[in-house]
């Protein structure tokens, strides 16, 4: 997988791409524009954020790849690829249970704190894609 250059893109498959490990300073782009919202992304070596409308949804420390990212109201799912081992944050709704499956394995049950925030601890290989999707129960 190649980093996103253009540091957020829409995929002919309707779903987004964004992240670009491989800088060595902070690049953002704001006002992307996806289905009727706003997205806006910083990426580089040591974190990938994004924002939807001026909300969280996204953050890996450090820096990750993310592609084919497809979110509703049951579930979020995308592929990422780092570096070296990352640490994700998701925002979902607040204390809610959701179970988490990488790579296709169930690794169990987790709930979101009162802010909504799932947190993900994901081992990653350069050059590795892992396979992320979390479903809410």
């Amino acid at each position: 997988m190649a980093v996103v250059e253009e540091l957020i893109r829409k995929e002919d498959d309707g779903t987004l791409s964004f992240g670009n490990f491989e800088l060595d300073s902070k690049k953002k782009l704001s006002d992307f524009e996806f289905e009727g919202d706003l997205y806006k992304v910083k990426t580089f070596r040591e974190i990938t954020k994004l924002e939807k409308n001026g909300l969280f949804v996204y953050e890996s420390v450090p820096g990750t790849v993310v592609t084919h990212m497809k979110a509703d109201d049951t579930e979020i799912k995308f592929s990422v690829e780092g570096y070296e081992d990352a640490s994700v944050t998701l925002e979902l709704e607040p204390e809610k249970e959701y179970k988490v499956y990488i790579q296709g394995t169930n690794v169990g049950k987790m709930k979101t704190n009162l802010g909504g925030k799932l947190l993900l601890s994901l081992e990653l290989d350069p050059g590795q894609v892992s396979e992320v999707k979390v479903v809410k129960l």
